[in-house]
């Protein structure tokens, strides 16, 4: 196999085992907004929407304990306001995609029945999970700088160097 071709695999194996580490922090990041959703709804009076941003921001910040110390822990951690800023930032772009298919189910078409608004919800979290993966491995948790080989340091490493030649000794004149 070309030197390429295993480059492009391991890449690959890479890019699986991050979705699957992804895949498992939202996963559960899932359960957490779907049982805080539904434990306000029926505890209290909120509306549904205003239920659903307040699930949102609980899930929001367990999953980031779970990306930050999880999925992405061998990610570059120099800047870390600037890393929680961001993740903040396209965190709430996730939260208007979610909360605003879930608001259009319910206040544009009417649909808000338990059943319903747990669809929506589900619907509204799996469209912003797209976005959200896409611009936290692109933007928040950034991979380190890979740092490429000096330019012709396997070959110096591959040339001969002459033997050196014997030192003579001189006896006497």
């Amino acid at each position: 196999m070309s030197e390429r071709g295993g480059r492009l695999r391991g890449q690959l194996h890479q890019l699986v085992r991050e979705i699957a580490k992804f895949g498992a922090v939202g996963g559960a990041g899932l359960l957490v907004n779907l049982a805080v959703f539904n434990l306000v709804r029926h505890v209290t009076e909120v509306p549904v929407v205003r239920a659903s941003i307040l699930a949102t921001v609980v899930a929001i910040a367990f999953n980031y304990v779970g990306f930050r110390y999880f999925t992405y822990r061998d990610r570059d951690k120099s800047r870390r306001t600037k890393e929680l800023t961001l993740f903040l930032l396209f965190s709430a772009v996730g939260l208007v995609i979610e909360n605003g298919i879930l608001y259009t189910a319910t206040y544009g078409f009417g649909w808000d029945t338990p059943l319903q608004s747990n669809v929506f919800k589900f619907l509204g979290i799996g469209v912003a999970t797209l976005f959200r993966f896409w611009s936290y491995r692109s933007w928040v948790f950034r991979a380190l700088p890979v740092r490429d080989a000096v330019p012709g340091a396997e070959s110096f490493l591959e040339q001969r160097r002459p033997a050196p030649e014997p030192v003579r000794h001189r006896v006497g004149r």
